[in-house]
């Protein structure tokens, strides 16, 4: 009889984002002097785009926040212009995925409001909003956009409903929405989409988690777990699970994985620490890593996500002695590809009153574009209109590529067919100030509104782009402070030309002096 021995061997797994590490940014690189909202809720207080940052802030009669550009790094003047229309402390805050230039506010006033923004940001108070949504009887909490579908808003609040918005109507106050959701009993911590939108999962005070269908508001499942007390819930999409973070019996953080088609049991739960903030997750479904920051606490964990057990596998943790009150997520859309940035958060931190990138950076020494770690993504298309999701069409979004040089379609308002409003269609991602030639000839009328066929290609490189993108036209302004914009704009653009003409006569002059000097120069004979 032979005895086979089993042989001891280290679990060692191959993984591309073993060695992810954040970097924060410069203290140039960082909004100091932002007055961080003190408010008690749960929520990250911070939205951004790739144009644009948004905060709540702190403020006396009413509530406000602020929209930076992105590139207005380094000290916010105190005046800055806000958004101020609310009655009451906003709450929540959520740019619109397909539109860069269009943000949705929750306030204590119990209203929703939408905001559009002017393409150079806010010169002064905003406080007209583009749409208004009356609805709700207590204050409003959470607000989320639908993930593939234009013109449609999700909000809760402490009326305990869930309200489903249409904003592809003429109206400019709102105050029927097209379905609401009451199966809750107490306040909504939270909500999450799949990446259809055909499942919503929510959290709830009443420690339950949820499984419902949008669309009808019909309750698929409900899980009432008595170990884990859930406060966030993500749907991990593309791997068919749900994910809560929440405390245990014993008050210790932890973090549970679920079976979407049986929530009575959680597939697997991890105890996280012992401490009492929050537990914030950030799931990215293209490298399938799940980011934990927690609330008041100065670190960061990565995890990588599989559909097989151990199902978690820890992979490195971010530490910084700045504890952090919320986090703004750039979509991937506005990564820095060239330096394998794979995430990038924005840390509030009231303590300094600054808001601080931090970048979570894969280490690669080649410095070409990586495709095994940038897969296509989601992009800023909607996949259909909201009266297609209305009717029971599901789909997902449509994905794009962050390759440099590859085809990606500018940031446009398709929320205008159902807004009525002509909101631009494209719009530049240049500043002001720095537009080529060309295109300011071009938006005075002097070309015909046909492109300049002779444009050499060493100027068409110059041309702004954004991953490869062109410069997009503007459509003519509808509002008083739209033509005041672009009035502006436009003397700014003859004060350029101006002073080009001037260079090329001084050029002239020049030349002329020169060929006049070379015919006196000359002996009598030769001429």
């Amino acid at each position: 009889m032979t005895v086979s021995k089993m042989t001891w061997r280290p679990q060692y797994r191959n993984s591309k984002f073993r060695h992810v590490f954040g970097k924060a940014a410069t203290k140039d690189s960082c909004y100091d002097g932002v007055p961080i909202t003190r408010s008690v809720q749960d929520n990250n207080f911070c939205a951004v785009n790739p144009r644009f940052l948004a905060v709540i802030t702190e403020c006396a009669g009413g509530g406000a926040f602020l929209v930076l550009s992105l590139h207005h790094t380094g000290k916010v003047d105190p005046h800055h212009p806000r958004v101020s229309g609310h009655k009451g402390n906003v709450l929540d805050i959520k740019w619109n995925p397909f539109n860069d230039y269009c943000i949705a506010s929750a306030s204590e006033d119990s209203t929703v409001k939408v905001w559009e923004i002017p393409p150079r940001g806010l010169l002064k108070n905003l406080t007209v909003p583009l749409k208004e949504l009356q609805g709700h009887s207590r204050r409003v909490s959470l607000i989320e956009w639908h993930p593939t579908a234009n013109s449609i808003l999700f909000s809760t609040g402490y009326d305990y409903q869930i309200m489903i918005w249409n904003l592809d109507c003429p109206e400019q106050v709102i105050k029927n929405p097209v379905r609401t959701i009451s199966h809750h009993t107490d306040v909504i911590l939270s909500m999450s989409f799949n990446t259809d939108c055909s499942l919503l999962a929510t959290t709830c005070r009443d420690r339950k988690v949820r499984l419902m269908e949008p669309r009808s508001g019909n309750l698929l499942r409900e899980a009432n777990c008595k170990t884990h007390k859930a406060s966030k819930v993500l749907i991990l999409g593309n791997l068919k699970m749900l994910l809560t973070s929440g405390i245990s019996r014993w008050n210790e953080r932890q973090i549970a994985l679920w079976d979407p088609d049986d929530l009575s049991v959680p597939l697997f739960v991890e105890n996280v620490d012992g401490s009492s903030g929050v537990l914030f997750p950030f799931y990215d479904p293209d490298t399938h890593v799940l980011y934990l920051a927690g609330k008041g606490d100065g670190n960061i964990r990565y995890y990588e996500i599989s559909s097989e057990k151990p199902y978690f596998h820890f992979l490195t943790e971010y530490r910084s002695h700045l504890p952090q009150k919320g986090m703004g997520v750039m979509p991937k859309r506005g990564l820095d590809v060239s330096s394998c940035e794979v995430f990038r958060f924005y840390k509030l931190v009231t303590i300094k009153s600054v808001i601080e990138p931090l970048s979570m950076i894969v280490p690669r020494r080649s410095e070409s574009y990586q495709e095994d770690i940038y897969p296509m993504t989601a992009g800023n298309k909607p996949a259909m209109a909201a009266d297609e999701w209305l009717s029971g069409i599901d789909k997902g979004p449509v994905l794009m590529s962050l390759k440099p040089g590859s085809q990606v379609a500018e940031s446009h308002s398709e929320m205008s067919k159902g807004l009525g409003n002509s909101l631009e269609t494209r719009r530049s991602q240049s500043r002001p100030g720095m537009l080529p030639l060309s295109y300011i000839q071009d938006q005075l009328g002097t070309k015909d509104g046909k492109e300049d066929n002779g444009l050499a290609d060493d100027d068409r490189c110059r041309l702004p782009v954004s991953n490869g993108g062109d410069l997009p036209l503007c459509s003519p302004p509808r509002t008083e402070n739209e033509l005041l914009l672009k009035f502006h704009k436009q003397q700014e653009e003859i004060r350029r030309l101006r002073e080009l003409l001037n260079q090329r006569d001084v050029r002239v002059t020049q030349l002329e002096l020169e060929i006049k000097n070379i015919k006196n120069s000359q002996p009598q004979g030769s001429l």
